[in-house]
């Protein structure tokens, strides 16, 4: 029902507010409590009224209703198209990412089959490198010459 409130629950609470308020207070208690919650949208009508009118001309059509997220986003972002959000849904739903995926490893098993071993692939067991081959320095592999290693500097306040 209202409040996430079961029949069963209900039938409940007016039976524990008959046994709590007696049957001849429960109406009074009803109609005080019904009275309140009347004085309580009466004040957040006028309140969201007095905002409007703050607010001025330029929200007229503003709704406090909108502050919650998912309303905020389903007005602003999913219904209006200044920004070309349709193209970017549109886009987003042409788009197959195991589609995209399987052409992509297609795309290296080819490049892979086409290169000789020795060629230096990526399944490649020969020690020389395309990088170094071609003059480069290999920033793949550390570097074990011991003559150039160096200590770290020492800090006497540090330690």
């Amino acid at each position: 029902m209202f409040f996430d409130i079961g029949p069963l629950e209900l039938v409940a609470l007016v039976v524990l507010a008959v046994l709590i308020f007696g049957p001849d207070k429960l109406p009074k208690v009803i109609q005080d409590v019904t009275g309140f919650i009347r004085k309580v949208r009466a004040f957040s009508d006028s309140a969201k009224e007095d905002i409007r009118n703050e607010l001025g001309p330029e929200f007229k059509d503003f709704e406090f209703e909108d502050l919650k997220p998912r309303n905020f986003v389903r007005k602003h972002v999913l219904e209006k198209d200044e920004y070309g959000l349709r193209e970017l849904a549109e886009i987003r739903e042409g788009f197959d990412l195991k589609k995209e995926m399987a052409e992509v490893t297609e795309a290296v098993r080819e490049t892979t089959a086409s290169r000789p071993a020795s060629a230096g692939g990526p399944l490649s067991l020969s020690k020389e490198t395309p990088a170094a081959s071609a003059g480069r320095p290999d920033m793949l592999t550390k570097s074990t010459d011991p003559s150039r290693r160096e200590p770290p500097p020492f800090d006497a306040d540090a330690t």
